[in-house]
């Protein structure tokens, strides 16, 4: 790489670093910019300006940045960079194992609905951290408050996906949605429209306070819909800040329905989700279930968060090949196809 080429990418990994750790944004935005700037200057005006310490009077470039571009232009690995790629603490044999065994990640959202980068910059983060694939999963259409897609955004986003996927190949993004469960179980989205998608995982994101005997049944007519591939966030607890507390469901019949109707429990590694509570991740890997181990990624360097997911299940024993996303994405998509024409009733096996 050119001298430039090392500033620019100094400052975009301390912004994906940044945005791993959740740091606010208008410090992960900072790098970003000044990466931008950095691309907009030819390689002569860029060496000028840093010979001169005159990077500061750019638009978009402040110390910090200026710095972090001064030493990379010298060929060095910025301070700043060297000290956040040293503060990762020890991770565990059998964790980092089971991240190597993951293929992809099921659950990542993009500007469409309540993320905040475009679909190709979240395709190329994945691609940078060794994914093959990722399944786009923006909101449904109930979700007012995270931009949900109708059908009209649904089908663009397609085309989008489609076109994107031409100039990333063999990377593949897959497509999907994370749909809402609605009160009476039904899957918010055209079923027709469902049954295009690649990965489909459900979640409730509404009346969580819902007695247990409403709850359960909520849950298992979902489950039992053949368009769901994936049951997300099953708790919808939240565990950082003023918090949330877990939704009450009948959790072994619940993963006893995802396990006869092939539905895999997803392991969320948001950090202020870490859902499944490890009780209930320890009850599903023993009732049989699979799991997929997601992000719910909403910004590029929350792809990363999928490491605490193998952490917590790794710790409760799971087994690699019951992990759905440790297959390539023609397998899992193949997985997806045939439990959706496969009979849902008791009695079929985890696959």
């Amino acid at each position: 790489m050119t001298p430039s080429q090392d500033a620019i990418a100094a400052l975009e990994r301390i912004a994906y670093i940044l945005e791993r750790e959740r740091e606010p944004t208008y410090r992960v935005r900072a790098f970003r910019n000044a990466a931008a700037v950095v691309r907009a200057l030819s390689d002569a005006e860029l060496e000028e300006r840093s010979r001169r310490r005159a990077l500061g009077a750019l638009a978009g470039i402040g110390p910090v940045t200026a710095r972090v571009i001064e030493e990379a232009l010298a060929g060095a690995v910025p301070e700043y960079l060297q000290r956040l790629e040293t503060e990762a603490p020890p991770v565990a044999d059998e964790a980092l194992a089971l991240r190597q065994a993951l293929r992809g990640d099921c659950h990542v959202h993009s500007d469409w609905s309540d993320g905040g980068s475009p679909i190709e910059e979240m395709a190329r983060a994945a691609i940078a951290i060794g994914h093959e694939y990722i399944v786009l999963t923006d909101h449904s259409p109930r979700l007012t408050v995270a931009h949900g897609l109708s059908v009209e955004r649904l089908r663009e986003q397609l085309d989008v996906v489609r076109d994107v996927n031409e100039r990333l190949a063999p990377f593949r993004i897959l497509t999907g949605i994370e749909v809402d469960i609605l009160e009476d179980g039904a899957l918010d989205q055209e079923p027709d429209l469902l049954a295009q998608l690649d990965v489909v995982v459900a979640s409730v994101h509404s009346k969580l306070r819902m007695p247990k005997a409403e709850m359960t049944p909520r849950m298992l007519a979902a489950i039992r819909n053949p368009h769901m591939d994936i049951l997300g966030h099953c708790t919808g607890r939240i565990v950082v800040g003023r918090g949330r507390p877990e939704s009450e469901f009948d959790a072994d019949a619940v993963f006893a329905a995802c396990r006869d109707h092939r539905v895999a429990v997803e392991v969320n590694s948001r950090p202020e989700r870490l859902d499944p509570p490890m009780r209930l991740l320890k009850l599903a890997i023993d009732t049989g279930c699979r799991l997929a181990i997601d992000t719910d990624a909403h910004a590029p360097g929350q792809l990363d968060w999928q490491l605490r997911g193998c952490e917590r299940a790794a710790a409760c024993g799971v087994s690699a090949e019951t992990v759905i996303n440790t297959m390539p994405a023609g397998d899992l998509v193949a997985w997806t196809r045939m439990r959706s024409l496969a009979d849902s009733g008791p009695g079929v096996g985890a696959g």
